[in-house]
């Protein structure tokens, strides 16, 4: 379905990322791995299904390095086809004690990375006449959780960005929607899961139960592959004319 097509998908190196770099690639996609630590596990894992994959370790909060990577992207395959804005960055405390520099870093990570990866992606999808924008937002673009008051400004700025990138180019091939996942067990939601086990004298599995019941009633983790296949649908000729969505996958969260 998308062979010839090349996918950019940063903060790919694992979880998320990984899981709809695997779904794009399984469809003919070359792939653009971006993240830090280890990179060459994941791209043998991408050639292993048959296409090309290339990686750039750009620092999603400066712009100067975004900007290279989508050189390099372009210089590699020729243009970014589907850019799937991911790379995201946690820190959790009350407002009046929240650290500035850890606000500022949630804030060009989480949210200006798409601004920057989407403004330098947008010439050549226009030029094309096709294109796929997909921001993973968060359930935290939809609605607030205390202590996480960046991430949450944050996502909802990210939805934001999805309906305005979405209505800029309504009359065109170029679509934009963002993906907004409840509880995945990512190497980021483990940390949590520890903390609450650490924190309340429980094992892992029940921190993990304690951690769903609190917000999600299917009392399941949606999974990266379940992502991956949702970023497929939006690539495919069924998600033409869906633009500006912000698609929760969250097991009954918003619905409450």
């Amino acid at each position: 379905m998308l062979q010839g097509k090349t996918a950019l998908v940063t903060g790919s190196t694992s979880g998320i990322g990984l899981g709809i770099a695997k779904a794009l690639a399984k469809q003919g996609a070359n792939i653009v791995l971006n993240g830090f630590g280890d990179a060459e596990g994941p791209q043998s894992e991408i050639v292993a299904l048959g296409v090309k994959v290339a990686y750039h370790g750009a620092d999603m909060s400066k712009a100067s390095e975004i900007e290279a990577m989508m050189k390099f992207a372009a210089d590699t395959f020729g243009r970014v086809d589907i850019l799937v804005n991911n790379a995201g960055i946690q820190h959790v405390a009350k407002i009046e004690d929240f650290p500035i520099e850890r606000w500022d870093a949630i804030i060009a990570i989480n949210l200006s990375s798409a601004f920057h990866a989407t403004r330098l992606a947008l010439p050549a999808m226009k030029a094309a006449n096709w294109g796929r924008i997909i921001n993973v937002a968060s359930i935290h673009g939809l609605v607030g959780s205390a202590e996480k008051s960046a991430y949450v400004a944050a996502k909802h700025g990210v939805v934001g960005l999805t309906k305005v990138t979405a209505l800029e180019n309504a009359t065109t091939g170029v679509t934009c929607n963002a993906i907004c996942p409840g509880w995945v067990l990512t190497p980021l939601v483990q940390k949590q899961v520890d903390a609450k086990a650490v924190a309340m004298g429980l094992s892992n599995e029940e921190a993990k139960k304690q951690l769903l019941q609190e917000k999600e009633p299917s009392m399941q983790f949606t999974t990266p592959e379940e992502l991956g296949e949702l970023a497929v649908f939006f690539c495919s000729a069924a998600g033409n004319n869906v633009r500006g969505v912000a698609w929760n996958m969250d097991g009954g969260w918003t619905a409450q």
